[in-house]
């Protein structure tokens, strides 16, 4: 199968291919990239030793993505600037890169016939709504109530019928509409295509920062001895999120591109569910644990635009679909990243330690 992965030197785009190039070599996958994100030209030389052949290129610029060269089968659209905050500070960069990439990725797969899976985000669902989720107060994090009274919702988190009206930050909205026009596209050219809204993905190769990759960059602050801080809910540290690691992401790709004939035009929930979730208290205690580092962390009672107290990703819907199940728990999932960053150290410092 010939294969494309727009954002594919990003940390899930080479995560998936190296995984798939692995499992099947007969595969020929090819990986498009920008290279913006600093640290991402760290692995060319994997996906190199991959057999992954990389174009450098954009997915704002058609011509990078007409079918020429490219005769792709599947392609798997992970190309994005997923941080909510950089959509306020440069909108027209966010709007280019996560919508018109998305249309021109399109027009490759109207071009070519290809299958399209894109990975979205559970930033398509409005802020106020999930603000104003019933939770309460334990003593390292807020627990969602188990009975909620908004569809969508309840104490296995967010589902897929979670409203969608409502304003959910210009990151949010560029998805939100690239999964209405792949919509379009499907029903008007008859592609194949399959959505997954993904919650806070993580693992190995992750360059957190402060806006995106939290549960990287809390174990980077404490192998190299950098400061934290607690921001916004009362600068307890105690907001949480469910987390999936990429591993556990390319099993379920993997599944999915074998069914898609069944799964076509599906909607779903991606994140490790109720069983997977950290505070960013808890998350200190595990980092704190696993490197032997105790780091200052401060509090910043005011939040910043965007964010949410509480986030469980309500995944039952792709378990029963596909059969998946998440295998990395929150120890082993640190401890990999740890012993990432120990092994790289020297190549990672001036990454997370500037």
């Amino acid at each position: 199968m010939r294969v494309l992965i727009t954002g594919g030197a990003g940390f899930v785009g080479s995560a998936l291919g190296i995984g798939l190039a692995g499992r099947y070599p007969d595969w020929q996958i090819t990986a498009l990239d920008n290279l913006k994100r600093y640290g991402s030209e760290l692995n060319l030389s994997r996906l190199q030793q991959a057999g992954i052949a990389f174009v450098h290129g954009d997915v704002r610029n058609p011509e990078d993505l007409e079918p020429g060269a490219l005769q792709p089968e599947l392609i798997l659209e992970c190309s994005a600037e997923p941080s909510v905050l950089a959509g306020y500070a440069s909108p027209g960069y966010m709007l280019q890169t996560n919508l018109v990439g998305t249309i021109n990725c399109l027009e490759l797969a109207r071009k070519t016939g290809a299958s399209f899976i894109f990975l979205s985000t559970s930033r398509v669902y409005p802020i106020a709504r999930l603000s104003a989720l019933a939770y309460e107060e334990g003593t390292t994090r807020l627990r969602l109530q188990e009975e909620q009274h908004v569809p969508g919702a309840s104490g296995h988190g967010i589902a897929e019928d979670f409203p969608l009206e409502g304003v959910r930050s210009l990151y949010g909205a560029t998805k939100l509409a690239s999964e209405l026009l792949i919509a379009e596209y499907a029903e008007a050219y008859g592609l194949r295509t399959l959505i997954d809204r993904c919650g806070v993905l993580t693992g190995p190769w992750q360059m957190g920062k402060v806006d995106q990759g939290v549960f990287a960059l809390w174990m980077a602050a404490h192998c190299f001895e950098r400061p934290l801080k607690y921001i916004g809910f009362g600068g307890t540290g105690k907001q949480v999120r469910d987390f999936l690691h990429v591993a556990d992401l390319l099993e379920l790709i993997d599944l999915q591109i074998a069914a898609l004939d069944q799964l076509q035009g599906r909607v779903f929930n991606v994140g490790g569910g109720r069983e997977n979730t950290l505070s960013l208290l808890e998350t200190t205690r595990l980092c704190e644990e696993i490197s032997g580092q105790k780091i200052p962390i401060a509090a910043e009672p005011q939040g910043r635009p965007g964010d949410i107290p509480i986030f469980i990703t309500d995944s039952r819907k792709v378990r029963e679909a596909t059969g998946w199940v998440p295998t990395h728990d929150a120890r082993s999932t640190l401890l990999e990243i740890y012993a990432w960053m120990q092994e790289y150290r020297p190549l990672l410092k001036n990454i997370f330690a500037g």
